[in-house]
């Protein structure tokens, strides 16, 4: 008798437990990656943007009110990118925190605007963690530990990579450290690590660029003798692809820049996505 109430507890508990689990939203997929390492089986986490899609032009679905209002932590890049967020919060009714992921970083400029693109430094994306495990803990202190533990483990593993990073390439000639990517998403990358991207789209994802800016890249592809052109994984490729051409450029593959890849794609999380972007990178330059 005392085992079949045992049991019965037990099955009523188990849902209990996964109800009390904390509600976290993170913005995009990027986040979501880092939130899923810190946070593991304690939380319950929603990701607005997803695979292979670009943050900077989402569209809230009609569903994304209620699951912010569901929620208890938002968790948002900041530094501008998520202009269609502060609504959306507003909107919902929710009592959610809005945590910024990217509180404490320096941030580069795009013309007169703060450059959102923070996480491509290995660096930064340490601090974002560390923000990240933060708020988590704070706002449920009976799993705090757990949370500063999975931190610790993780942040381990991004100081491996940010290893990874610089020795991959400081095999590349200084010289050859010169790419043209579809838009401005390098430049904490390019800032850390050495490398000079330079972007035709300028700073937006959304802008089209004009005959006198595609005349001005190649004549500045020629000049300077820029070895490689790289896609992204949110954007068109027809621009790049007609550089390419005219100019004799390699086309040196595709980087992941503003959203992470699907489960079957080369980069479903952070670090995946950090390693394919340095192997396209070295394979196109260190020739």
């Amino acid at each position: 008798m005392r085992l079949v109430l045992l049991c019965v507890l037990l099955l009523i508990a188990s849902p209990l437990n996964a109800a009390e689990r904390l509600n976290v939203i993170a913005s995009f997929s990027i986040l979501g990656d880092f939130v899923r390492n810190v946070g593991g089986d304690r939380i319950n986490l929603t990701t607005l943007v997803g695979a292979d899609s670009d943050v900077h032009v989402y569209t809230p679905a009609p569903g994304d009110a209620k699951r912010v209002a569901d929620a208890r932590l938002v968790i948002v890049n900041g530094l501008g990118l998520e202009g269609w967020l502060p609504r959306l919060v507003q909107s919902s009714g929710g009592k959610a925190q809005v945590v910024t992921a990217s509180a404490g970083i320096v941030p580069l400029k795009l013309g007169s605007d703060a450059d959102p693109h923070a996480w491509q430094s290995v660096t930064n994306a340490k601090l974002y963690v560390t923000n990240i495990a933060g708020a988590l803990a704070a706002a449920d202190p009976d799993d705090a530990d757990f949370f500063r533990a999975q931190a610790k483990t993780y942040l381990e593993k991004l100081e491996t990579l940010d290893r990874e990073v610089r020795e991959a390439i400081a095999q590349i000639p200084l010289e050859r450290r010169k790419v043209i990517s579809t838009h401005n998403a390098f430049g904490y990358f390019a800032a850390e690590y050495g490398v000079q991207f330079i972007a035709p789209l300028g700073v937006s994802t959304e802008t089209e660029p004009s005959a006198r800016d595609i005349a001005g890249i190649i004549g500045q592809i020629r000049a300077q003798k820029i070895p490689a052109v790289f896609l992204e994984n949110i954007s068109d490729d027809r621009l790049i692809r007609r550089i390419a051409a005219e100019t004799g450029a390699r086309v040196g593959g595709t980087l992941i820049s503003d959203g992470l890849t699907g489960e079957k794609g080369p980069a479903p999380t952070y670090i995946d996505m950090v390693r394919h972007n340095i192997k396209a990178l070295t394979s196109a330059l260190d020739q």
